[in-house]
């Protein structure tokens, strides 16, 4: 059976986040009925990352199986899906493919970046949250190395029932300077459990404010406890930047 595979850049201000809802519009739900208006068929779309309401992305990766060929050429098919799509959701690339893939369950690692800055600027707003207290840089940049490795990020995430364990290992997680006022940090891991990105910058903000210090936040971490969280950061300020395949396998490098 073929599949149509597809990386996706949107701007997640006005949806619900990627995952289908029965009352509010998502990402996925948009994109499964421009694939209906194109081919005809009712076709399930499988995303790698289930971005919360509100995040962005800029190359979410997503399958679908076809049971049958679609009278559409590979070269032609972005274009022909996003012809149903509102503009604020784009294919940037696809493929059909004819070999066994799936879109999360192949993944090996995802990164995100979260981008943050210190003057209010009304053309940064969807993209990156403002801090408006005063905080210590030199802490915010340190404080990303308390979440490297293999930890259990239970402290720092939301409940989801369908989530087995909270252990993620997280191979990138850095900040670095856009300007003197505009901050990103990156942040890979081989997955991510619900609103994990979110509570680690929340606790690493409340470190640069001086809210909290380094032995708290370990500490919390230690407990798996969500009573010892700190508040999560905004989610405009979250992009899923990339996901990551064996090369053997990854439809946008064979």
């Amino acid at each position: 059976m073929n599949s149509i595979v597809l990386k996706i850049e949107y701007d997640g201000t006005r949806y619900a986040g990627w995952q289908r809802q029965k009352n509010a519009l998502s990402v996925q739900e948009t994109i499964e009925q421009a694939l209906k208006s194109l081919t005809g068929m009712t076709l399930s779309v499988i995303g790698a990352g289930r971005t919360d309401a509100g995040v962005h992305a800029s190359g979410q990766v997503a399958h679908s199986r076809l049971p049958e060929k679609i009278n559409i050429r590979e070269e032609k098919l972005s274009k022909a899906i996003n012809y149903y799509l509102p503009e604020d959701i784009r294919i940037i690339q696809s493929r059909i493919i004819d070999y066994p893939f799936h879109s999360t369950k192949d993944a090996i690692a995802r990164e995100y970046n979260y981008f943050i800055h210190l003057v209010d600027r009304p053309l940064l707003r969807h993209f990156s949250t403002l801090i408006k207290t005063k905080i210590d840089v030199s802490l915010l940049i340190e404080s990303a190395k308390i979440f490297l490795g293999k930890k259990d990020f239970t402290t720092f995430s939301k409940l989801n029932k369908e989530t087995k364990d909270y252990v993620c290992d997280v191979q990138v997680c850095e900040w670095s300077e856009i300007n003197e006022k505009q901050y990103k940090l990156t942040i890979r891991a081989d997955r991510f459990v619900y609103g994990m990105v979110r509570g680690i910058v929340g606790a690493m903000i409340e470190i640069a404010r001086g809210k909290i210090d380094f032995v708290g936040v370990r500490s919390a971490l230690e407990k798996k406890d969500r009573n010892y969280t700190s508040p999560m950061a905004p989610a405009n300020g979250l992009i899923l930047t990339n996901v990551y395949y064996p090369k053997d396998t990854d439809p946008f490098q064979r």
